[in-house]
């Protein structure tokens, strides 16, 4: 999106340190000088490890010929010099004046899990009838906003945001920026209580979602109290819950099943992404959809990288579901996998972001699992805290084996399972758990 210069001073208040450019001269925005182009105006962002202000002499020897500033430096060969308090704050302020300007319909995500899949369920649904521009993989800070606005199309008619949190205050940054028509939340769990010290906490941060959302707008949530408790928006509000669903149909990579008198399908397994699919199909009704546009939608979604992706390596077979974890998800998906699958072999691994508790929400998934049929499971714990999981499978009497780290379970993997074997991998994503899939297929690994 290119901007002329008047807009981005109207858009971010900056004030005009140097102007010697032409009246049309118009800018697209770089806030990395690795791949910033000839004319571009460089906007320097900040963070805990990195000051791309630092950096402002590399963007205009690599062509910049206009920049942002927060100290007021003055950089020859640039014509335009914009001085502002803080340049994240103006690149919001920028995708907001875009969003408004474009004026899409704008639906924002977020949940303790199943976020990104949610948006990529509803995009598969929405983008059947509408031209539709969603948020790339899970770049879901206030930095993926303004990158995810920017980026959208003139013609584009719906704008899908995932919005992640770190902490309080987060969500609601994103959303006050960019004012929804819908707000949908997945759910408010357990993930990331270690930084947030509460479950409350943690929904009042997920509701967060709802500020910036339109007085006329539609605010979407999984059925949970906590949710409902702490929501504060006084328009129209959905519920949905996995209580309304009749399941007919249920298979390796497939399911079907019936809500509210009306039968989808879903090319992927596990009660969790029906009950994600719930919020794509709530919205596809709300948009003015017809059911056969929001079932074909439904039923092209396919998961992306890490999200229960189903890979062959080194002749065993292996369903990658580690881009994440935490101890609702990892419940959810493991009781799937082993519903759906002969000589089930489960691979579990550390959960982070659980805080002090951390040991007795690893122990509480090992005693929820252990109440699944277990009689023909091998679970293979790496980790210390995952080592918390497998006791509690023991006193149930689960045949669990222990390891310290990834190359020490590949080279169990490669010496003692059977090709017929199907091991799932589940694990926050700081364990790595590709590097499992990566030493099988190479056979050998380093110890």
């Amino acid at each position: 999106m290119m901007f002329s210069k008047e807009e981005l001073i109207k858009a971010t208040g900056a004030v005009v340190i140097r102007d010697s450019l032409k009246e049309d001269e118009s800018f697209n925005i770089s806030t990395d000088t690795r791949i910033i182009k000839s004319g571009d105006i460089y906007l320097p962002l900040k963070g805990e490890t990195f000051d791309g202000e630092k950096f402002i002499d590399k963007a205009v020897e690599a062509g910049a010929n206009a920049y942002f500033t927060t100290s007021g430096e003055i950089i020859d060969g640039a014509g335009l010099i914009l001085k502002v308090s803080d340049t994240k704050d103006a690149y919001l302020k920028i995708a907001e004046y875009y969003r408004n300007m474009k004026n899409p319909k704008v639906v924002a995500v977020t949940g303790s899990s199943g976020k990104t899949t949610t948006k990529e369920l509803i995009y598969s649904v929405l983008s059947k009838s509408f031209k539709t521009h969603k948020t790339f993989s899970n770049h879901n800070n206030e930095i993926g906003f303004c990158q995810t606005t920017l980026s959208m199309p003139d013609d584009c008619q719906v704008l899908i945001v995932e919005s992640g949190m770190r902490g309080l205050g987060e969500i609601e940054l994103i959303s006050t920026h960019l004012h929804p028509d819908y707000a949908v939340i997945t759910n408010s769990g357990s993930a990331h209580v270690g930084r947030l010290g509460s479950l409350d906490n943690i929904a009042i941060a997920k509701c967060e979602i709802s500020k910036g959302l339109k007085e006329n707008g539609v605010f979407i949530a999984k059925n949970q109290e906590i949710i409902k408790k702490h929501v504060n928006f006084d328009g129209r509000k959905v519920y949905y819950s996995l209580d309304d669903v009749e399941f007919t149909e249920k298979s390796q990579s497939y399911t079907k099943f019936r809500y509210k008198g009306c039968d989808y399908e879903l090319n992927v397994e596990g009660d969790y992404n029906v009950e994600n699919s719930l919020a794509a199909i709530e919205l596809g009704y709300l948009f003015g959809m017809k059911y056969e546009d929001i079932k074909a939608g439904l039923f092209s979604y396919k998961p992306i990288e890490k999200r229960w992706e189903v890979v062959k390596a080194g002749g065993f077979n292996f369903i990658n579901d580690s881009y994440n974890a935490n101890p609702d998800s990892m419940k959810a998906s493991v009781k799937t996998f082993l519903e759906l699958y002969k000589t089930p072999v489960v691979v579990l691994g550390n959960m982070g972001e659980l805080g002090d508790d951390e040991k007795k929400y690893h122990y509480e998934v090992g005693e929820y699992l252990s109440s699944i049929d277990n009689s023909k499971v091998k679970y293979l714990l790496v980790g210390d805290l995952a080592f918390e999981i497998g006791k509690a499978l023991e006193k149930s009497g689960c045949e669990t084996k222990y390891f310290n780290d990834n190359s020490e379970v590949s080279c169990y993997i490669l010496e003692n399972l059977n090709a017929d074997s199907t091991i799932f991998l589940k694990a926050s994503r700081a364990m790595k758990f590709e590097e499992i899939i990566e030493n099988v297929k190479r056979g050998i690994v380093k110890l």
